[in-house]
């Protein structure tokens, strides 16, 4: 009994917090396997499980779900790793660096990101309008307009989360390496980058959730069934009625998370070892 009052209750408290977060991908994959494939018939479980809803969601010619699933990885992934690189670069010149204009170029980023992005949607959606006539490439229904979309957004809260990570990295490393010959690119590449790398981990995996999931400017930009995300292309499923492919929702639901789950355990080493990857040898 004394043991329940000091430890049980906190391992209580723990199952029940996990049973609350289990709970709903539990109901998705109970979704995805039933095989009438309807909301109204959903339940925790289904009878007759089976994969017609994953067979469906790769067959039906109204819902090109392979090109959404290329769209969305491709786009995650370029974007998640060339913020970062941005990102990265300009946080290292306003932590080691010392110009004009570097106190106000923070201050700047800073109040960007204080805006919600969106609210910039009709005046991007007008330039964007022009780029389409100009350079179609890079218009609506790309990919790389997309792209270039998510990019413009890549460096404000990014850049202050690292120069912060870089403050606390010593100067000393820095004219050490340049005492012994290197140049900026070299000091930054070979001895800054493996100190940091698990900001670095961390930025690029919430750079990756965050493109994956956007939902908004994907929408307006993307119309086109083939140029699709699988945020919108998912959505479009359901949006007439939610009752009829529901399944094939669900389905399509746990495929997305394979990507995210993916960059998480290949990111899981950097986050663990990064920081003693630096200067520790020699």
């Amino acid at each position: 009994m004394t043991w329940v009052k000091r430890v049980g209750w906190r391992h209580l408290v723990l199952i029940l917090i996990v049973l609350f977060a289990l709970f709903p991908i539990a109901f998705v994959v109970s979704a995805a396997i039933n095989p009438l494939g309807t909301l109204s018939s959903s339940e925790l479980y289904p009878t007759g499980a089976s994969f017609e809803n994953f067979h469906k969601l790769f067959t039906d010619s109204r819902y090109p779900f392979v090109h959404w699933f290329v769209n969305s990885t491709l786009i995650a992934l370029v974007s998640a790793f060339a913020s970062v690189f941005i990102s990265m670069c300009a946080a290292y010149a306003f932590s080691r660096m010392k110009f004009r204009g570097r106190r106000g170029g923070l201050l700047a980023l800073m109040l960007i990101q204080m805006f919600p992005q969106f609210l910039a949607m009709v005046t991007i959606f007008m330039i964007f309008t022009t780029v389409t006539d100009l350079w179609p490439a890079f218009g609506f229904n790309e990919v790389w307009g997309l792209l270039v979309l998510y990019l413009g957004g890549a460096l404000g809260v990014n850049t202050w989360l690292m120069k912060g990570f870089l403050d606390t990295v010593p100067r000393e490393l820095d004219e050490s390496a340049t005492i012994d010959g290197a140049s900026h690119a070299q000091a930054f590449f070979r001895v800054i980058l493996p100190l940091v790398a698990p900001i670095l981990a961390v930025t690029a995996l919430l750079a990756f959730i965050g493109t994956i999931n956007e939902f908004i400017f994907a929408s307006f930009f993307l119309t086109d069934p083939e140029s699709k995300t699988l945020a919108v292309g998912l959505y479009g499923m359901i949006a007439g009625d939610r009752n009829v492919n529901f399944g094939m929702f669900a389905a399509g639901s746990l495929l997305t998370a394979v990507p995210t789950v993916a960059v998480f355990l290949w990111l899981q080493k950097y986050i663990v070892n990064g920081l003693t990857a630096g200067a520790v040898k020699g």
